[in-house]
């Protein structure tokens, strides 16, 4: 048996836990200067904050080279495919893997650089105040205490809100409480396989059609893109951390054909839910 991996820093960690951070200094030929490679990505998020030097991500046939200042986030399943520039000689980079509270999902819907992963540049007057909020998350998730790991998992609430209230002042147009109440209803009701849009609009007191129109004006998608969109991350979420079976991990977000979930799931991933479930175990 394979002995377990204990340094989060080393390929083959599990990242069982609620909430790991540290940082990442990376030399040209020294002892970290190689590639993370996590096809299947892993069970909750990380967020990575470059501090010096270059890194660059990769995801099939596409690239970004993240420079200081640059704040990425991966979300469960995603392709972590990731190490220094080549041209770069070193890449220093903060990270803090998460498990978030269900209420944080607003705060987790990043503009993209591609596939899922999510791209935020703070203003040169915010980047230190990004930087020690995640100094506090690294010391106190490396803290002995009782406590450390909820202080820790708070302190990562106040980094979102921040990254929140920054976007609100650069004068971003806030999102419609009307469309912010329908993706409540919607992610509440993700399990019932009979939706309807017209029952979203009754609930936020708007027609279907002007409902449609506002959702795609703010978020730039359908209702039912979107919607589509939750279910498989939630059924993400419940394949790699729970042992339910795959039927019921479908019929949970509201697929009843197990077929038609597994179809759906394997567009949207490009891995069927036995496979991602298989790649998520293989990381344990």
């Amino acid at each position: 048996m394979a002995a377990i991996q204990h340094d989060p820093l080393l390929p083959g960690y599990s990242f069982n836990a609620h909430l790991i951070a540290g940082l990442t200094s990376i030399e040209a030929n020294g002892p970290l200067d190689f590639f993370i490679d996590r096809p299947l990505g892993i069970k909750g998020y990380i967020l990575n904050l470059t501090l010096r030097g270059s890194g660059i991500i990769k995801n099939k046939e596409q690239s970004f080279i993240c420079q200081p200042g640059d704040m990425l986030l991966f979300p469960p399943g995603e392709i972590h495919h990731y190490g220094r520039e080549p041209g770069s000689k070193e890449w220093y980079h903060q990270w803090v893997y998460f498990r978030p509270r269900a209420y944080w999902q607003e705060w987790l819907n990043w503009t993209t650089v591609f596939s899922q992963t999510g791209l935020y540049r703070p203003e040169n007057n915010q980047i230190d105040d990004f930087y020690e909020f995640l100094l506090q998350i690294i010391d106190a998730s490396q803290a002995k205490g009782r406590y450390t790991e909820l202080l820790a998992i708070n302190l990562m609430e106040q980094l979102l809100l921040r990254r929140m209230a920054a976007l609100n002042a650069s004068h971003q147009p806030p999102l419609d409480n009307r469309v912010r109440d329908a993706c409540h209803y919607i992610s509440e009701h993700l399990s019932d396989s009979h939706f309807d849009i017209t029952s979203v609009a009754q609930h936020v007191c708007l027609s279907a059609s002007r409902l449609s129109h506002l959702f795609r004006q703010q978020l730039g998608v359908s209702i039912l893109s979107w919607r589509e969109d939750q279910r498989i991350s939630q059924a993400r979420l419940l394949l790699s951390t729970t042992p339910m079976p795959i039927a019921s991990v479908g019929y949970n977000v509201g697929f009843e054909d197990p077929l038609y979930f597994s179809r759906v799931f394997k567009k949207c991933t490009g891995t069927s839910p036995s496979e991602f479930r298989a790649g998520c175990q293989n990381e344990l």
